[in-house]
């Protein structure tokens, strides 16, 4: 079974990095000169992924701008003979990837968001990146291990990450059958648990592959206090129904919905970056001796 769509709920308001985010998408961050939402869609091509689902809002057409062609500045890099530059821009959005954009008129919920997609989905499998959590993989990357392992056995799998104990209340956590292995059975996920309600420290981060079965369990979910639907009680419906595994990665993710995860992300890409890397190695160091 392949995985060819890729859905990313970007229509939150990003209210955390405020006044940053007045009106600027969350997702348009840069870490150093490439968008939060670059690094994730490129993670989903690289995966296989050929069709891209912006679950987006009306403040968010910086989104659909950023992957559309811009004629007048590519004509200006070509005048002005910068093709690097030019090929970078082109290079945006890939040839072969469909760009879908899918309005979500009310902010009801990560579920809801993938909701918002059923229609463009159909019955095909299809993966859930958010952009908000970068992760930095060396390895094949963490989304196409995910389509892999499901290619081989059609199960739903979610990335998990053992998180400290006393952050267990900020994430979905989940109980698996064993946690010394990568892949694992799934038997619980609560939300956001206290410490002493937690089954486990591995924590759910932004990256999912589901069966179109996790749209008829998001649909008979309860709603929350807040009036929302959340992707983890559709996760714990859907278990009721089928197999669903954990894959803990090995790759680094970095919480970029955070001020403290984002400013960490930035350091990490901007050492390595092949322009500006040494000197900003430089000036850290320099910054340590003082």
């Amino acid at each position: 079974m392949q995985v060819k769509k890729a859905v990313f709920p970007v229509a939150g308001l990003g209210s955390r990095f405020l006044p940053a985010t007045k009106a600027n998408p969350k997702e348009m961050l840069p870490i150093v000169d490439k968008p939060l939402i670059q690094y994730a869609v490129e993670e989903a091509v690289r995966a296989g992924i050929n069709h891209i689902i912006f679950i987006t809002s009306s403040s968010k057409r910086a989104i659909e701008d950023h992957f559309d062609n811009n004629f007048e500045l590519e004509t200006r890099l070509e005048q002005q003979g910068k093709q690097k530059l030019l090929e970078l821009v082109k290079n945006i959005s890939p040839s072969g990837i469909q760009f879908s954009y899918v309005r979500q008129h009310q902010p009801l919920g990560l579920g809801h968001a993938v909701l918002c997609a059923e229609h463009v989905v159909g019955t095909e499998p299809f993966a859930v990146l958010l952009a908000d959590d970068l992760i930095d993989d060396s390895n094949d990357g963490c989304l196409s291990n995910m389509v892999d392992s499901f290619r081989q056995d059609g199960d739903s799998v979610l990335a998990v990450q053992p998180v400290p104990w006393e952050d267990v209340h900020q994430y979905g956590v989940v109980k698996v059958a064993d946690p010394s292995l990568n892949y694992t059975d799934i038997s619980s996920i609560i939300e956001k648990p206290s410490t002493e309600k937690a089954p486990s420290n591995l924590a759910s981060v932004g990256r999912y592959v589901f069966t179109a079965s996790i749209f008829a369990s998001l649909k008979q979910t309860t709603k929350d206090k807040r009036g929302e639907i959340q992707l983890t009680d559709g996760i714990q419906h859907l278990l009721t129904k089928e197999r669903v595994k954990a894959y803990t990665f090995q790759g680094k993710r970095y919480d970029c919905g955070s001020k403290l995860g984002y400013l960490q992300a930035m350091v990490a890409f901007g050492k390595r970056h092949p322009d500006i890397g040494e000197a900003f190695c430089e000036f850290l160091n320099a910054i340590d001796k003082h």
